[in-house]
């Protein structure tokens, strides 16, 4: 059985055999920076970087990955806006070394997710919202995304990746509708996060 068929067989998206991929190479390394972890891909795509940059924050790993990779997501978008086709990340996270044993344990949170995404998605739905000035417009609800994520809310990170888990595969799979979907999420996410910010400032005024 090809390595591409053995993919299929765990799940019938792009996202997760490229993530898949890249914890085998991270497993005879002994581990990735961001950098290599991005460049294993081949020629990265923005959505990928996009997904990538994400799904830590989904994974309970002690240290300030929130912060990490949600300032990071920022300046990616704000290269979608500008209509970038390559990514450029600082060399502070580029050269950032993460374990296999991290990012074994992002991979298996991630994939399962990832793939319930991909069972809805289907390719040249709604084209219209698949081509780059939409891309390019993206970069909007992606950046105040990237935003929620750094901030630190006590569970404040599940919304916001999953909003963007659906923005980067329906790119990947150039699925309109599920664009719109991911969109309608971002709405709800922002919507969720202020009302948190208010009972949270709402609490410590309450406090002293």
């Amino acid at each position: 059985m090809s390595d591409q068929n053995l993919y299929r067989g765990a799940a019938r998206g792009v996202a997760t055999a490229r993530l898949r991929e890249m914890l085998e190479l991270a497993r005879a390394k002994g581990g990735l920076s961001i950098g290599e972890a991005l460049e294993a891909m081949g020629p990265t795509s923005i959505a990928f970087t996009i997904l990538f940059l994400a799904i830590p924050a989904l994974t309970p790993i002690p240290g300030p990955f929130g912060m990490v990779f949600g300032t990071a997501l920022a300046l990616v978008s704000l290269q979608i806006v500008a209509g970038g086709r390559k990514v450029w990340l600082p060399a502070v996270v580029r050269n950032r070394q993460v374990s296999f044993a991290a990012l074994d344990l992002v991979v298996g949170h991630a994939v399962p997710v990832i793939a319930r995404v991909e069972k809805v998605v289907r390719a040249g739905r709604l084209e219209l919202f698949t081509g780059p000035k939409v891309q390019a417009l993206l970069g909007i609800p992606v950046f105040l995304l990237a935003v929620v994520i750094a901030l630190p809310i006590p569970f404040g990170n599940i919304l916001p990746v999953l909003s963007l888990v659906v923005l980067a595969v329906a790119l990947m799979e150039r699925d309109g509708l599920v664009t719109l979907i991911g969109l309608l999420l971002t709405s709800a996410t922002i919507g969720v996060t202020v009302a948190l910010l208010h009972f949270i400032t709402a609490m410590l005024v309450t406090a002293y």
